[in-house]
């Protein structure tokens, strides 16, 4: 064992001082950064895990300016904290911009057929097309509108019965219309759901695992090589555990439509259209692109709406007077006998302003997905080698005094036509991406935030809570990873007033609870 680990470590260190000086022909020079250290480069100039990442490499711009970069043994990572500068190289360059960097710890854990961490490839392009034909428009998810009335119906329900724990709620709203749009499959409807459960372990910690400058693997490829019960092999049982999980949320939910199927029960999804009209057989690139279709949705779909659903929850508590403005259009618009439904969005101007704003106020994905360059190009004046990761600083682009005023403010009068102010950049441009990798599910999730937003609000007040008699500000604060989430808070959650808490109690009637599938999930799992 001597001998293998003494090889190692002389691989490792000859591979170090191979990528520390790389062959760079160009007479171009790197966008200005942090100086190299001999050997390890810019290794130690990377973002601490409790720093926010977005806050830590706006700092370049002050430092660099709008383009900057660093290295990391043989890599290039370029930061990009100028929304110019973004839709030059990943808008109008798209075709040399759109790949992703080569995870090797992102194969190690079995996610490469996601369409989020894919590289550029015939796959990738197979199964965008197949997301694109679903959701990738308007009239493509009007099919859907009944799954969302319900769900959000319950959502409001859950809310009434139970207010502290919002954030469950939430994500139980998000997952349960995912997974019937996707799969045709019913969640629990009071309880911990197994798919559920699944989907949302399996995500936190795919947060984890595309985390850049997190796993030494990335910078020292060798590693993966590593027998697990070596010292220092933790990564590869961490990847070892974790691929059986990915592989449960792929081939799961995709087993119980295809056991509902072959017994005719099956609910109109996603996945039954398919096979339905594509006559997939199992086992096949077909049916690959297929399962990773339906899983990247879930990423996409559920992910998304959750981090900017709390977000709005935790504003409303801030600017009461926001929310104010929002109740009274709804009333004026609408009234109070009913709820807003989708036809009722052209009409609601400061509705949709607010939604830009919370999608602007904090960002989705602060950091986006990094991109990588599959060859050499020139920006600024400055060289983009080809195999440089790109790294979209989202949140200094929503946050730039020169796109929006007054930033860190939350206003939503900054998206309304007025005779003295234009609409200020639609943020829905920036935050789900740039050019061929933007969100194929984007339209979905504007949808179901939309809907959502606007029902809470017809009926619930959200305030500061109350302790020792006084108010207590909530703080706006935030995770890391590439979606980033509202750390817990509290707020007061009631209904407007009694008629409104009938108008949601009403809602029982007309989307009765549903059956969950969880009994026939588990007898589809134990047959594969």
């Amino acid at each position: 064992m001597n001998y293998i680990v003494v090889g190692i470590i002389i691989a490792v260190i000859w591979l170090c001082v191979l990528r520390a000086f790389p062959n760079n022909k160009s007479s171009l020079s790197l966008p200005p950064g942090p100086p190299p250290k001999p050997l390890i480069r810019n290794l130690l100039d990377l973002p601490l895990d409790n720093s926010p990442e977005w806050l830590y490499w706006f700092k370049h711009k002050d430092l660099y300016g709008p383009i900057s970069s660093l290295g990391t043994f043989g890599r290039t990572m370029i930061i990009l904290n100028d929304y110019r500068l973004a839709h030059e190289l990943l808008d109008k360059k798209s075709a040399i911009n759109s790949s992703r960097p080569p995870s090797i710890f992102v194969r190690m854990c079995g996610w490469g057929g996601l369409i989020t961490a894919a590289e550029y490839s015939s796959h990738l392009r197979d199964t965008r097309r197949v997301v694109q034909q679903q959701i990738g428009s308007n009239q493509a998810i009007f099919q859907y509108n009944d799954v969302q009335y319900s769900e959000v119906a319950r959502f409001l329900l859950r809310m009434l019965n139970d207010p502290g724990h919002f954030v469950k709620h939430i994500r139980k709203e998000a997952g349960a219309i995912i997974l019937k749009i996707v799969y045709g499959y019913t969640i629990e409807p009071h309880s911990g759901d197994p798919l559920v459960n699944l989907a949302d372990e399996t995500l936190d910690e795919l947060s984890k695992v595309v985390s850049q400058g997190s796993w030494l693997v990335e910078a020292l490829p060798i590693l993966q090589y590593v027998p697990s019960w070596l010292p220092g092999g933790r990564f590869t049982r961490y990847a070892q555990t974790h691929r059986k999980h990915v592989t449960e949320f792929s081939d799961h939910p995709y087993a119980f439509t295809k056991w509902k199927m072959t017994r005719g029960h099956s609910e109109p999804s996603f996945v039954s259209n398919h096979l339905s009209e594509e006559h997939i057989k199992p086992n096949t690139e077909e049916e690959h692109v297929l399962k990773w279709a339906a899983a990247s949705m879930y990423v996409g779909g559920s992910e998304t709406t959750v981090s900017t659903l709390t977000t709005f929850i935790l504003v409303m508590a801030l600017y009461p007077q926001v929310q104010r403005k929002a109740q009274e259009e709804i009333d004026r618009v609408v009234g109070t006998s009913r709820l807003p439904d989708f036809d009722d969005r052209q009409s609601l101007p400061y509705i949709d302003a607010l939604i830009k704003e919370a999608l602007r106020w904090h960002p989705i994905a602060p950091m986006g997905v990094p991109h990588s360059a599959i060859k050499d190009s020139v920006c600024e004046g400055y060289l983009i080698p080809k195999g440089a990761t790109l790294l979209t600083n989202i949140w200094a682009f929503t946050h730039d005094p020169e796109l929006y005023h007054e930033p860190m403010e939350f206003k939503p009068e900054r998206f309304l036509s007025t005779k003295d102010h234009a609409p200020e950049q639609d943020p829905r441009l920036i935050v789900f991406g740039f050019g061929r990798r933007a969100c194929p599910g984007r339209t979905l999730a504007d949808s179901n935030i939309y809907l959502t937003i606007a029902q809470t609000l017809a009926v619930y007040d959200i305030t500061k809570p109350i302790r020792d008699g006084k108010e207590v500000d909530p703080q706006p604060l935030f995770g890391n990873g590439v979606v980033s989430h509202p750390a817990p808070f509290d707020v007061s959650i009631k209904p407007r007033s009694a008629g409104h808490e009938e108008l949601i109690r009403a809602l029982e009637k007309r989307y009765p609870w549903e059956e969950s599938h969880a009994d026939e999930l588990r007898q589809a799992v134990a047959e594969l």
